[in-house]
Order: C-alpha cells, then sequence, then structure tokens
C-alpha cells in the first residue's frame, strides 16, 4: 500500500481512521501544536479525559478552518470514572468539552478498574455510541484478557486497542490476537520518549539521512503511531516520513531490538487484574 499523510485505515464501525495522529499528552497549551499538525495536513488527533486538554483539541478544530467532518479526534475515560452511569455522564461531559457534536473516538483508557467495572464500562460506551454521540468505541492498554473477557460476554469487539508499540516494546501476544480479530492495533510512544541512543535506530537513520524520529515513526506506519509534540516544528518534522521506505532487512535489525516486557517507556498496563 502506498502511504501518504492522508492515509487510513477501515474500522470495524465502517469509519475510517487516519493512520497518523498527534498525541496531546502532557500538553496543558496544546492548541498552538494541534493548529500546526491540521495546518500540515493531520487529520487526527488524540486526547483524553486525564489530559486536561479536550477544550482546547476542541477550539483548534474550530480554527483550523478544516471541515470538522475530515478530523478524526480520539479521547478516552480514565479508570476512577469506570462504571455504566459514570460512563455515559463522562462521554456528555467530553462532547460537552469538545464542542464538535460528536466524537470520532472513545476508549477504554486501561483495564485498571477490575473486570466488573471494565464490562460495565463497556457496555455504556456502547450505548452512547447507539444514541449518536461516539462513532466508534475502542479500548486501550489492553491485554488479550481483558479482550477475552469482551468476547466471552457476547459483547461486540473494540474497533481499536491502541498500546505502546515500538521497536522495543513490540507486544507480539496483543497484536497478534488483534490482528486475529480485526481489532486495529494503534500505537503509542512510537517515538520512545525521545530515547534515541541505540546504535542500530542511529545507523539506520544514518542510512536514510533521516532523524531518529522519523525513523521510528516510519518503522510504526502500520501500526498506526500516535506522536506527542507540544513544539509545532517537530509536529510537522515528525509527519515528513512519506518519501523514504525501510528496507527489510533493516526492519530486521529494528524488530530484533524487541526487549518484550522490559521494553516499555510508559505505564503499560496491559496485566492489569
Amino acid at each position: 500500500m502506498s502511504l501518504s499523510l492522508y492515509t487510513s485505515v477501515r474500522l470495524l464501525s465502517g469509519y475510517d481512521m487516519p493512520l497518523l495522529g498527534l498525541g496531546v499528552y502532557e500538553n496543558d497549551d496544546c492548541v498552538p501544536a494541534c493548529l500546526t499538525a491540521l495546518k500540515h495536513g493531520y487529520r487526527h488527533i488524540d486526547s483524553a479525559r486525564y489530559y486536561m486538554n479536550e477544550d482546547q483539541v476542541g477550539q483548534a478544530v474550530r480554527e483550523s478552518g478544516v471541515p470538522r467532518g475530515e478530523v478524526f479526534v480520539t479521547t478516552k475515560i480514565y479508570h476512577p470514572e469506570h462504571g455504566f452511569e459514570s460512563t455515559l455522564r463522562a462521554v456528555d461531559s467530553s462532547v460537552e468539552r469538545f464542542g464538535l457534536g460528536y466524537i470520532d473516538l472513545y476508549l477504554i483508557h486501561s483495564g485498571l478498574s477490575g473486570k466488573e467495572k471494565r464490562l460495565d464500562t463497556w457496555r455504556a460506551l456502547l450505548k452512547a455510541r447507539d444514541d449518536g454521540k461516539l462513532r466508534t468505541v475502542g479500548v486501550s492498554n489492553y491485554g488479550v484478557k481483558h479482550l477475552e473477557e469482551i468476547r466471552e460476554a457476547g459483547l461486540q469487539m473494540p474497533a481499536v486497542n491502541q498500546i505502546e508499540l515500538h521497536p522495543f516494546c513490540q507486544q507480539t501476544p496483543i497484536v497478534k490476537y488483534c490482528k486475529e480479530h480485526d481489532i486495529v492495533v494503534q500505537a503509542y510512544c512510537p517515538l520512545v520518549r525521545g530515547n534515541f541512543d541505540n546504535s542500530v535506530v542511529q545507523d539506520v537513520s544514518r542510512k536514510y539521512n533521516k532523524d531518529p524520529a522519523q525513523v521510528l515513526v516510519r518503522w510504526s506506519l502500520q501500526h498506526g503511531p500516535l506522536p506527542k509534540s507540544s513544539q509545532p516544528t517537530r509536529v510537522v518534522s515528525n509527519a515528513d516520513v512519506y518519501d523514504f521506505e525501510i528496507a527489510c532487512e533493516d526492519m530486521a535489525r529494528l524488530d530484533s531490538l524487541d526487549m518484550e516486557g522490559d521494553g516499555a517507556t510508559s505505564w503499560n498496563p496491559v496485566d492489569a487484574d
């Protein structure tokens, strides 16, 4: 498949999700980064209730001049708000904060609330989707056990599972399960929190005359990366990854860097009870 900044993937919901998105975690003034991203072709912005910037994302989308229907907006419900009624209230709050009429993708941020609340939260998201407030629902930081809970409960499976994914943390069992069940794997932390001090990454970077961040984004494009940057110049650079392709032998070198459970740079609660 020929990739471009506008390449999307079709979700189980029938909607298309742009592969490359801008994550706005730890950015309490994300309007400039969002406006820069939208100006330079990004069409996906990933927020969360925990990030406390849903209103800023909505403001940027409205100010950008890009038609609402062309921008894919994601948010997530954090585990202290899990539960059926509390989730419905959280969804209404998010819709109001964004001020965009509806939310394209709503995720359960993690499975840290326990099985009963996980399932109640999932049922509430399905209801909010059926009520027209959300277009697509999914999960984040879900391991195979959590996904199996949904299947065993006879509920519709998530369209997306957003997990930490990069050469050092490839989470192969989860990725394999998701592919088998048509769940799109969406990568976060593809830039490894800026930790580029690895000889293989540096070597591949020099070979393609790209900076390490661009190499890592290119590696993870097949998983739908969400590179985070609060600096407008970095937002533009992170998207400049469509004029080269990493050869098979170099992909294999990057693939060999997997550290399994020791490679995560974030919280990665995929084994939560």
